[in-house]
């Protein structure tokens, strides 16, 4: 990466965000989409020919372009060709969820359609499997991370999310999206060390500062909502975002998909340390308006933590979180016995018995993580019938 970079956020853009609609997946009008944003966020002054960019897209899992899971290819398409027009050279790396290796990295592209979208848009992947340490100094719970080696060699990383909700931290965008960043199964140790949800948000926080994405791409055509980040529904949205800070892009996600930014804990942390507005309402919007794609009956996770848990005496939230929070449970007669699940569990309470997979409950940390990874999705997400009330 650079040394020396400009003040991150950028302060001239710090509230901007840029948004419009498209209706459909065309990369013509994509790109005249992203050209148009990329301009008004000031891509020239950073983008310049000879400078490497590296775009992480959201890959988690080997999963169709329409299924809401994934970044689709042709936004990710449309914004290399944007970034190549002002001179840069250009590389599209990921780790997804599980094994960090060359095969896992051709299986995932190949079932995004990112193996056949780089081959017809002339756009390089990586298949670098090295990482290295990024230092984060001004970090709360992290002052240092492992990521791979595209990241750390970049002059400039352009972050390209897909719209979702999510199990665990509630919202997947920007900030959620640069957790692709660490390799492979160094993924479940951060969980592991992290395990409540105001302590991960705070990680990913640090990460976000660290990595100092330049410029924040939503993919909102098609979103997914419901038990994201994989095991939710496609919900069609229609809109695309983009802005320079990836905070206020998830303001304006959140504000989307009738999320409160202060729930969404690497929001809450990012607004503490005043990297981030506090509501849709300090945006700078440009383009068309935020109002007109707001999805007021966007369907939430079946995690979404209780309200009445911070209104409690603070000696009784522990016990109350536990039994509020919904936990993973199998579908015994559905699952493979792939071991995913268990590959990607950060307490290794996941084994494979018979064939099938089953979960020792007193080590779980709640993550989600299996939920996630799960190629089947025969894993739910269940809470005491009390508290869905």
């Amino acid at each position: 990466m650079q040394e020396n970079k400009p003040l991150w956020p950028s302060e001239q853009y710090r509230n901007t965000v840029c948004v419009n609609g498209a209706e459909e997946y065309s990369f013509e009008l994509l790109r005249e989409i992203l050209r148009e944003q990329l301009r008004l966020l000031g891509a020239e002054e950073c983008i310049r020919p000879g400078v490497k960019v590296v775009i992480k897209p959201n890959l988690v899992v080997r999963a169709e372009p329409d299924s809401g899971a994934v970044t689709h290819p042709l936004v990710t398409a449309a914004a290399a060709a944007c970034l190549q027009e002002l001179g840069a050279s250009v590389l599209i790396a990921e780790s997804s969820g599980g094994v960090y290796t060359q095969a896992a990295l051709r299986s995932i592209y190949t079932g995004t359609g990112y193996t056949e979208m780089a081959r017809q848009y002339e756009v390089e992947l990586n298949y670098d499997c090295s990482s290295g340490e990024l230092k984060a100094p001004d970090g709360l719970r992290c002052k240092g991370f492992t990521v791979i080696t595209p990241v750390l060699e970049a002059d400039v990383v352009v972050d390209i999310c897909k719209l979702k909700s999510h199990c665990m931290t509630g919202l997947s965008g920007a900030v959620k999206n640069l957790f692709g960043c660490v390799p492979g199964l160094m993924k479940p140790e951060l969980h592991c060390r992290f395990p409540e949800k105001l302590h991960f948000g705070e990680m990913l926080t640090d990460l976000c500062c660290a990595v100092k994405p330049e410029f924040c791409i939503v993919d909102g055509i098609t979103a997914m909502e419901g038990n994201g980040p994989t095991g939710g529904h496609p919900r069609h949205m229609g809109v695309i975002l983009s802005g320079r800070n990836p905070f206020a892009v998830d303001v304006a996600c959140a504000e989307l998909i009738s999320m409160k930014p202060e729930e969404i804990y690497m929001l809450r942390s990012a607004m503490e340390r005043g990297l981030s507005p506090r509501s849709a309402g300090e945006l700078e919007v440009l383009g068309e308006s935020l109002e007109t794609y707001i999805q007021k009956d966007f369907v939430q996770p079946e995690s979404k933590t209780s309200n009445f848990i911070e209104k409690l005496p603070r000696f009784l939230r522990p016990l109350a979180t536990r039994l509020a929070s919904p936990a993973p449970k199998i579908r015994k007669e559905e699952c493979v016995g792939c071991g995913k699940c268990a590959e990607s569990c950060p307490q290794h309470t996941i084994h494979i018995e018979d064939g099938k997979a089953s979960i020792d409950y007193k080590g779980c940390i709640r993550c989600y993580c299996c939920h996630e990874m799960c190629p089947k999705h025969v894993i739910d997400i269940r809470r005491l019938p009390l508290f869905k009330l």
